[in-house]
């Protein structure tokens, strides 16, 4: 019983290893990794390599996964390119697999490592920012091996209690049941890395025979789309795309391992008869990563077809302002207000053509359901609330505080719209004012078409000398129309209306200028 216990404990310091070491990684390399991905990935080819690379140094496939469906959802990729991130992610995550059997049974870390535990542990307690992230990721690395050594010692004092034998025999049904088990084993532990290491030790204590382990390998690469899939339910159709492929792609990866299996064992014995058996660990991380790179090979010439096929499945649905709001992405912020500032952009080019159409008689762009508009956001604000970041030097601070001010605008611009357009009615229909309006809606419609084409500092200037320039031409008009009160040209009232709509021009220019200015900063920070 102590040594069952060990293991568990064993598997569990592995677990939480595997935590801190990529909560660690992905701030130290989260940036820069996100960068590469965005810009790395012109064809399926680059984005699996991409894919692959980027998911070995952050120990984390579904952290890249998430990743592309946020860029898909941006519009910074299309589909096939996040297809091909997904392929080598699954490629990726069988570096874990190699750190477990060259350093944890190799090399026997685990008790070597204990003083770099320490050392990480104090960097993280007494060093600033970056290098006590450092020793975070030092220490999380640590404790992986303190885990796989707990595993071995707790796996070794069962080795005369649980046999190959107790396991399905090695048929193809009985191939078929350990494959579920490993679908099981990583829906439990959430992790096909430490499924992984947990066949892995068991191989090594003889518990289990080779064909056995690696069934179960194959069933843990399978169990991690299901996590994937059941994040994606309810998403978004890029998400939705993602997880079902994923999913499709991961089964017929399973499928072709299956087959593979028996060869590979044959290979292995006509060119090192024994090494099998000698070697068995390095022979499953071998099969493991073989077939994961073998099923990316094939599949990625066929990538704009495997693309079409998943849309044939998961079929468009009517656009919505708000689609690529995806909850699954609020697991990593910088992705989340990438998705964000997609949408707040899509937004402000929409009401902007709404203000142009209610300005002019006949305009090319028509007026816009204001209530949609409202009800997209509204949920744009409810999930921006969903973010919550800690640091004021957090690149991506800057980013959501864009994004408050930015929806901050956009809602009194709204408001202008919906509840005073009487006040832009009097405007059009006012002979000091007709000529004014007429400059500055064809200066709204300049600001959207630099929004649509993404010139964002162009956009930005034009907007604030527009907006000091209405000023300068409405100052004197409001003059004159107290004049008109005093020598009886005009009635209060009348004076009223025409001072209501030079104060609604006023405000719609400046929400105008601030929208234009904070979206500028927002990409920005963005592209930081």
């Amino acid at each position: 019983m102590t040594t069952f216990f060990q293991a568990l404990g064993g598997l569990g310091i592995f677990l939480l290893g595997m935590i801190v070491m990529t909560g660690a990684l992905r701030e130290l390399a989260g940036n820069a990794i996100r960068h590469a991905l965005k810009k790395l990935t012109k064809s399926p080819l680059s984005g699996a390599l991409t894919g692959a690379t980027s998911t070995a140094i952050l120990q984390s496939s579904s952290a890249i996964t998430v990743a592309a469906v946020g860029f898909v959802g941006a519009g910074l990729m299309t589909f096939p390119q996040s297809l091909g991130i997904i392929f080598g992610a699954n490629a990726g995550t069988t570096i874990t697999g190699w750190l477990v059997v060259l350093l944890g049974f190799k090399l026997k870390l685990g008790t070597v490592i204990l003083p770099i535990i320490l050392m990480g542990a104090i960097l993280k307690l007494f060093a600033k920012e970056r290098i006590a992230t450092i020793g975070f990721a030092l220490a999380g690395f640590g404790l992986i091996f303190v885990g796989i050594d707990m595993l071995q010692q707790g796996m070794s004092g069962l080795e005369q209690v649980v046999t190959p034998e107790q396991f399905p025999a090695d048929t193809w049904l009985g191939r078929l049941q350990l494959v579920l088990m490993g679908v099981v084993i990583t829906l439990i532990t959430q992790s096909s890395s430490a499924g992984v290491a947990v066949s892995l030790t068991a191989l090594f204590a003889g518990a289990i025979n080779f064909n056995q382990a690696a069934a179960l390998v194959i069933g843990m690469d399978v169990g991690t789309t299901v996590t994937a899939a059941m994040a994606s339910l309810g998403g978004s159709i890029s998400s939705r795309r993602t997880g079902v492929s994923h999913v499709i792609y991961n089964v017929c990866t399973a499928i072709g391992a299956l087959f593979l299996l028996s060869p590979y064992g044959l290979l292995w014995e006509y060119f090192a008869p024994g090494a099998l058996m000698a070697n068995a660990e390095v022979a499953l991380v071998g099969f493991h990563t073989c077939f994961n790179l073998l099923g990316m090979i094939i599949v990625l010439p066929f990538t704009t077809k495997f693309a079409h096929l998943i849309e044939k499945i998961i079929k468009s649905e009517p656009l919505t302002y708000t689609e690529n709001l995806d909850k699954a992405l609020l697991r990593e912020p910088s992705v989340a207000l990438t998705a964000i500032l997609t949408v707040v952009t899509n937004e402000s080019s929409t009401l902007l053509k709404h203000v142009n159409a209610i300005l002019t008689q006949d305009g090319e762009h028509k007026r816009i359901n204001l209530l949609e508009m409202q009800t997209a956001l509204d949920e744009t604000h409810a999930y921006v609330d969903l973010i919550h970041l800690d640091k004021a030097d957090n690149p991506q601070w800057q980013q959501l505080v864009e994004a408050i001010h930015i929806l901050d605008h956009l809602q009194r611009l709204h408001e202008r719209c919906d509840e005073e357009e009487y006040r832009a009615f009097a405007a059009k229909q006012n002979e000091d004012l007709s000529l004014i309006v007429c400059q500055f809606t064809r200066v709204v419609e300049q600001i959207f078409t630099s929004i649509d084409k993404q010139k964002w500092r162009e956009n930005s200037q034009l907007a604030s000398t527009a907006n000091k320039t209405l000023l300068a031409q409405l100052a004197p008009v409001r003059d004159e129309v107290m004049s008109n009160i005093a020598v009886g040209d005009i009635t209060v009232p009348q004076a009223t209306k025409r001072a209501e709509a030079i104060r609604w021009l006023k405000r719609v220019s400046y929400h105008v200028s601030r929208i234009t200015h904070h979206l500028e900063v927002f990409h920005r920070a963005n592209k930081a």
